[in-house]
């Protein structure tokens, strides 16, 4: 019976932070699966380790593995990392614990609140990130930022070139900015191409 409830407790606690957090805010349903397994299975393997002769050390190692694995397996976004292990602490703290105690209780639940605080979407709301590709080369740090400034319309508060070719006059770079803040730096023309044609910048955003 004190196992049932403790599995009970993370499943309540797993559901609240997949359902009421993740799916609400970020709407992508793969995850949700994922989610939802790493816990549920974490949790099962967890209660088979600590009732058995099996090291717990071990289990935890091997957890350990198959998250790097996991986690290489395909592109997600720095929060979805954050729920990924945040689903996985609370599979090991309910799989772990005998019964349900008042810490185990408190520590899934700071989770969920940490998670609900950090992701929370009024958070930063202005803060951006983009990888722009621009069709024309800026050698100068200052004349980037300043182009940036004025194609985005915001404050750039840091910028890190991924890409600069001469050749082909073009500039990779990722752009941390703020909307609606002041500029920084006065807007600049960007540079002419060799061939005298300046080319429209193209901006794809990777996260938000």
């Amino acid at each position: 019976m004190l196992q049932a409830a403790i599995i009970l407790i993370d499943l309540l606690f797993i559901s609240l932070l997949t359902f009421g957090l993740y799916f609400p805010r970020h709407r992508r349903r793969d995850l949700v699966v994922a989610y939802l397994v790493v816990n549920v299975g974490v949790l099962a393997v967890a209660q088979v380790l600590a009732s058995s002769t099996v090291g717990v050390g071990l289990g935890l190692g091997l957890f350990g593995v198959l998250s790097i694995i996991r986690l290489r397996s395909s592109e997600i976004e720095q929060h979805e990392v954050a729920y990924y292990f945040a689903a996985l602490a609370m599979g090991l703290l309910a799989g772990l614990s005998a019964e349900p105690t008042v810490l185990t209780v408190v520590l899934m639940a700071l989770i969920t609140v940490v998670v609900y605080f950090g992701d929370n979407p009024r958070l930063f709301r202005s803060y951006r990130q983009q990888t722009v590709v621009l069709d024309a080369a800026f050698p100068d740090e200052s004349d980037l930022i300043a182009h940036l400034e004025g194609l985005l319309g915001a404050r750039v508060h840091g910028v890190h070139v991924r890409s600069l070719d001469l050749v082909n006059d073009t500039t990779l770079v990722d752009v941390r900015y703020q909307v609606g803040a002041p500029r920084s730096l006065a807007p600049t023309l960007a540079p002419a191409r060799t061939t005298g044609v300046t080319g429209a910048p193209v901006l794809q955003e990777t996260s938000r």
